[in-house]
């Protein structure tokens, strides 16, 4: 009796352990897990905006830099020709500005002066008629006198002659006012030329702005044969030599932002139905087994590039034969975004790991603790 039942005994604590296992292995089980997980960083391509020779490189490979630091620098020589050349075409700008508005003001004052002959000249025309009206009136007196023998002959003559002269002096003064006519229109017309070649006024007159924005561009230019980190980061794959010639808007260096690292997990297209925002994850990398990282679903990708009926040889469309009774599970890229990291825990781009996510934690803490994943997950 007593054998029976220490094997019962022993049986029920087998029993007991064998149902904790299978509960503990269930828990991980019913929640989504791939070992198909993998690191991943922004990865800042450092391009030059100029392109020249590398004249110093203050950084080596694989090296941690701070956001602002220089990486390295290109001769800046042209630059500073270009610059100092800028300048003077800017400082010339304002000297012929200077001398236009000169010319403006002449055309001005030229202005005035024919304005002012076109009032003399009317006011000779004036004082013709004025002249006229009376040498007239005084030589019809003097026909008039004539034949009573109250005036002499040399006396209508005088008045005749009076009266030719003032009709000459308002010929003279007419066209004296039509050619005050024409010097004005042509002062006019050379004083609107003048305003149009000089432009706006000051600081907004466009030879200025062009000259200053040539220098500004100079400035700019010289600025940027010292290219620096734009982030914190790691340099990445360094292959440039001192001398080489860096080529504007190409590549040159490649920098890991130590800021945005994350893990993609890709789950089987069956599992993502139960995994939501917000859902705690356990991170398992394979060069930490032992060091879980707590994380939670940042979100789900929207879609994943097609192979079936994509263009194949001869613009066909490209289809691979499968068998009907096996559908393989595609996979989503689930993105997931990474707590505190464990001490010594160090992240690399492309490396691998294993995650867990525990479906319908959306609302709890993301701070508790979290075990590693059991092994047969890693």
């Amino acid at each position: 009796m007593k054998l029976y039942l220490k094997y019962l005994l022993t049986g029920l604590i087998v029993l007991i352990a064998i149902a904790a296992v299978l509960f503990k292995y269930w828990d991980y089980v019913v929640n989504p897990w791939t070992r198909d997980g993998q690191v991943r960083a922004e990865v800042i391509q450092v391009t030059p905006r100029i392109s020249a020779p590398i004249v110093k490189l203050a950084v080596k490979d694989n090296q941690f830099v701070k956001a602002g630091d220089l990486l390295f620098s290109l001769d800046p020589r042209t630059f500073q020709a270009d610059l100092e050349s800028a300048q003077a075409k800017y400082d010339k700008s304002g000297d012929s500005y200077l001398g236009q508005e000169q010319q403006v003001a002449a055309a001005l004052a030229y202005v005035d002066v024919s304005r002012a002959s076109l009032l003399q000249a009317q006011s000779a025309i004036n004082e013709a008629d004025s002249d006229i009206e009376k040498n007239k009136a005084e030589y019809e007196r003097q026909q008039e006198l004539l034949p009573k023998k109250a005036t002499s002959i040399k006396s209508v003559e005088r008045a005749k002659a009076n009266y030719d002269v003032s009709v000459q002096k308002r010929s003279s003064a007419v066209a004296s006012m039509t050619q005050a006519r024409a010097s004005l229109a042509q002062s006019q017309a050379d004083l609107a030329e003048t305003r149009a070649t000089l432009g706006a006024a000051g600081e907004a007159n466009a030879s200025i702005r062009e000259a200053r924005a040539a220098v500004e561009q100079a400035e700019l230019n010289l600025g940027f044969t010292e290219v620096r980190a734009p982030v914190d980061g790691y340099v990445t794959n360094l292959e440039l030599q001192l001398g080489s010639q860096a080529v504007a808007n190409q590549p040159a260096l490649a920098l890991v932002d130590v800021d945005s690292f994350w893990i993609d997990g890709f789950f089987k297209e069956n599992y993502i139905g139960r995994i939501g925002s917000g859902d705690k994850a356990i991170v398992t990398l394979m060069s930490y087994p032992d060091k879980p990282i707590e994380a939670y679903v940042d979100s789900i990708g929207w879609g994943i590039a097609q192979d079936d009926g994509s263009t194949g040889f001869d613009l066909l469309p490209n289809v691979s034969p499968t068998f009907e009774w096996i559908r393989l599970a595609q996979r989503v890229p689930v993105r997931i975004h990474l707590g505190e990291l464990p001490e010594g825990v160090t992240l690399r781009v492309g490396t691998t790991g294993s995650v867990l996510v525990m479906t319908g934690t959306a609302e709890d803490r993301h701070d508790k603790p979290v075990p590693p994943a059991p092994t047969a997950l890693q």
